[in-house]
């Protein structure tokens, strides 16, 4: 768990900096919507790279294990991002900053897309039999913790420094911080052993030797369902966590702190009520709960933009915080399902692959940066929220075909 929340941290840093001030620093133009249109560009790069590191990464986690490949992601996203807080902006180097900045970005989408399978496998592997809902939510934690920390370190430097100091050198701290929570992480992960299941894998010389082929060969349903299970959630998250920092604080023109502090109370809303939902499914099962999430989003879809144009506080964190907590009965339970669909032996590459190409080809990836141009060309909040319906009832369509397989049933491919 707080593994991944480090890893999202460095990836949430960034996804706030884009909302924020990136288009100014590194796409300066006379038009803000379309620096803002370019800043979102880099953020749909840290996505595009999900599935690479899921193929190689998902990949190694089936031939030498979870625990090692979990090292090796965390080393990676920490480095990338605390390169980002020494680059030069464009006003000092020119071109070569976003050429560099989309580089490191596409590094932290390749270790991010190796990073989700790992964490939730070493919780459920290492879990106790008949819970799994709840022990695949405590990596589903993960982000939320890492939103959390994000926007309190940035909230922090919004309210402590000028605008001018932000813009010139404060927005960097988050990103050098980043190179002493990875050492915090890298000693809390040494310290674990690897999972049973997968030493069971080595005793029994069963580890396949070609998981990929095996994965697409015999194994196309649960990559649908798996994959699926990403879209909406993904959309609606993008909604209510990346596009509703431009919204509020350039269209709507309130102070980032309003925002950024909507941000932190519902993230902490999520935290609590993800670690709720994985415990009852274990109760009622997981689809029962990511259908009620999936109903529950869709007036979340269109209720939230009404709400932050009342340009009222209160209103606006209400609107973040129920809709991050509808968004935590989908996340919650998204790696009990996604893990179910395969077996041990494929299990890390199957889950990687399925939640990267997932999130990829339901436009997590661009959603924040299609949502961003439908406003732009129409002008209304209408079209955003019917292209989150769309993604929600995709998800929808992809449940019916789910398999919840009972704790202990873990046949080999």
């Amino acid at each position: 768990m707080i593994g991944t929340a480090l890893e999202w941290y460095d990836f949430m840093i960034y996804n706030t900096m884009a909302a924020l001030i990136f288009n100014k620093l590194f796409f300066p133009t006379s038009v803000p919507m379309i620096g803002t249109l370019l800043a979102f560009s880099t953020y749909a790069v840290g996505y595009l790279s999900r599935p690479l590191g899921g193929v190689i990464f998902g990949r190694l986690g089936d031939r030498i294990g979870r625990r090692t490949v979990l090292m090796v992601t965390l080393i990676v996203m920490g480095l990338s991002t605390s390169l980002i807080a020494v680059l030069p902006t464009f006003a000092a180097i020119g071109i070569a900053s976003p050429i560099v900045l989309v580089l490191l970005r596409l590094a932290q989408g390749i270790a991010l897309g190796g990073e989700w399978a790992g964490a939730v496998l070493l919780t459920v592997e290492h879990g106790v039999a008949g819970r799994r809902g709840l022990n695949a939510s405590w990596a589903q934690v993960g982000p939320g913790l890492g939103t959390i920390l994000s926007s309190a370190v940035i909230g922090l430097l919004v309210t402590t420094l000028d605008n001018d100091q932000f813009v010139g050198w404060g927005w960097r701290v988050p990103f050098a911080l980043s190179g002493l929570l990875v050492i915090f992480g890298l000693v809390l992960r040494r310290s674990i052993a690897e999972t049973p299941m997968f030493q069971d894998l080595k005793r029994r010389d069963a580890i396949i030797r070609t998981p990929v082929s095996l994965l697409l060969r015999r194994h196309k349903r649960g990559l649908l369902v798996a994959a699926s299970s990403r879209i909406g959630p993904d959309v609606l998250y993008a909604l209510l966590v990346v596009f509703s920092i431009t919204y509020v604080n350039q269209i709507d023109g309130l102070p980032r702190r309003v925002i950024l502090t909507a941000l932190l109370a519902g993230s902490a809303c999520g935290v609590v009520m993800t670690m709720l939902y994985g415990h009852l499914s274990d109760r009622i099962g997981s689809r029962p709960i990511f259908a009620a999430g999936l109903l529950c989003g869709i007036p979340v879809a269109f209720a939230f933009f009404p709400l932050a144009d009342t340009r009222q506080f209160a209103l606006i964190v209400l609107a973040v915080a129920a809709g991050l907590a509808i968004h935590a009965a989908m996340y919650a339970v998204q790696g009990a399902i996604i893990t179910e669909q395969f077996p041990p032996a494929i299990r890390y590459t199957g889950a990687s692959i399925a939640y990267t190409f997932g999130s990829l080809a339901g436009g997590g990836a661009f959603a924040p940066l299609i949502m961003a141009s439908l406003f732009r060309e129409t002008s209304s909040t209408l079209a955003i929220s019917l292209y989150t319906l769309a993604a929600l009832l995709v998800s929808g369509a992809g449940m019916l075909l789910a398999r919840e397989t009972p704790a202990g049933d873990e046949a080999d491919p």
